[in-house]
């Protein structure tokens, strides 16, 4: 077999990100867009409108940093990874759907807040199952196409969804109408491309089940937190992936609100991070290749000094065509950050506690997300200035390369 070609196992594993990146495109594009509309009825400022949704967002990534150690912990125990990833799909599936029945923008908040604690909660576990689909030396090609065809595939529901809002009156149907379709096929599509996984996967790794599984997880997870600070190459790349991720996850969850917030037309906005997809799918392609002949950490760092770049660009972003250059740029490295992140991590870290371990990693993942969110929202509101706001974002990359440096440096 050639090293380039993919094992089934290995391409079931990657369907679950076509799948679930339908949601994700769905929540940063059309979706911020839609509460804008329910935000404008209900007599809220475009300022109000964006720190709102920040909240909203803060609020999810924050309970799933609560909950993921714990989660993760129990899920290396044998025959408990899959049926807590069902649990949290399932939460994901119904509430993605569940969006189309509220027109209210605070009960739509709180559904929303709902089904995205599902689909990153389910996240941890599909992460942490790399280790069972793959081998240490293919893991960064492989988490590479999962990211890449996540992102392409994404598209396909997309259009649809963009096409039914879009062009819905021309055949009768209101904006609401055509949001409900649209979180319904993405739904849809979510859950077909999970099936084969969740036919086809198998836990090789993992604790026996003890006499009592949760005390033992919660005992675990105490051992783990006291041990981890003396893995030193574990934690500064924990601590330097709480920073540089945080800039990646606030630009992708804030980034269509941002435009909007700022008047940039909708359609435009819509279009130029379709853009995004697009250009991410080769790019995380050639990240996962460039990593077979260049050292992982080598190119993590050219990924966070581009982002560094980005978020600076964006503090001064004001047009259209502003817009459209930086989702080029974002779609050049967000698929190589994630993805080498999520395999170089997967390396450091014992296969036997890759759940335990990928719930720690998702704290400082969520942690960010919640801090540069809240960050963005209240820099916004006190200055009442959206390009201030984004501003912060910038110096977090800076600190997430300092400390990533370190973790390089570290044996």
């Amino acid at each position: 077999m050639s090293s380039l070609s993919l094992t089934k196992q290995e391409k079931h594993w990657i369907f679950y990100d076509i799948g679930n990146s339908a949601f994700t495109l769905l929540i940063t594009t059309i979706m911020p867009i839609y509460f804008n509309s329910l935000a404008e009825n209900a007599g809220l400022s475009s300022v109000d409108y964006l720190a709102y949704w920040g909240y909203a967002a803060s609020i999810a990534t924050l309970a799933v940093a609560l909950i993921g150690p714990i989660c993760g912990t129990l899920s290396d125990t044998r025959g408990y990874k899959r049926p807590i990833f069902v649990i949290f799909l399932a939460i994901g599936l119904v509430g993605c759907v569940s969006l189309g029945f509220f027109d209210s923008w605070w009960l739509f908040l709180v559904v929303f807040i709902i089904a995205r604690i599902g689909y990153s909660a389910s996240l941890i576990f599909y992460d942490s199952m790399l280790s069972d689909v793959t081998t240490p030396e293919r893991m960064d090609y492989v988490s590479a196409n999962g990211y890449a065809w996540g992102y392409i595939g994404s598209c396909a529901p997309f259009v649809v969804s963009l096409g039914l809002v879009l062009g819905g009156g021309a055949i009768g149907l209101g904006t609401g109408t055509a949001m409900h379709l649209a979180f319904w096929i993405t739904a849809l599509w979510w859950l077909a491309f999970t099936v084969p996984l969740l036919r086809s996967y198998t836990q090789h790794h993992f604790i026996e089940r003890p006499k009592h599984v949760v005390g033992d997880s919660f005992a675990r997870l105490a051992q783990t937190f006291r041990n981890i600070r003396g893995e030193k190459k574990i934690f500064l790349f924990l601590i330097a992936f709480f920073f540089y991720i945080d800039g990646v996850y606030t630009i992708i969850d804030m980034a269509t609100a941002y435009g909007a917030a700022l008047g940039l037309d909708s359609t435009g906005l819509l279009l130029a991070l379709l853009v995004t997809q697009i250009v991410a799918f080769p790019c995380a392609i050639i990240f996962g290749r460039l990593a077979q002949r260049f050292a992982t950490a080598k190119l993590i760092t050219v990924c966070i000094v581009a982002y560094f770049g980005i978020a600076v660009f964006a503090i001064f972003l004001q047009s259209q065509w502003q817009f459209w250059l930086l989702a080029i740029f974002v779609g050049m490295f967000q698929g190589g950050i994630q993805a080498l992140s999520r395999s170089y991590f997967t390396k450091i870290i014992p296969a036997k506690q890759s759940g335990e371990y990928f719930g720690l990693m998702d704290i400082c993942g969520k942690g960010a997300s919640f801090m540069g969110t809240t960050l963005v929202s209240l820099i916004s509101q006190l200055t009442g200035s959206i390009n201030t706001g984004v501003g912060m974002i910038s110096l977090l990359f800076l600190v997430g390369l300092f400390f990533f440096r370190l973790t390089v440096r570290t044996r």
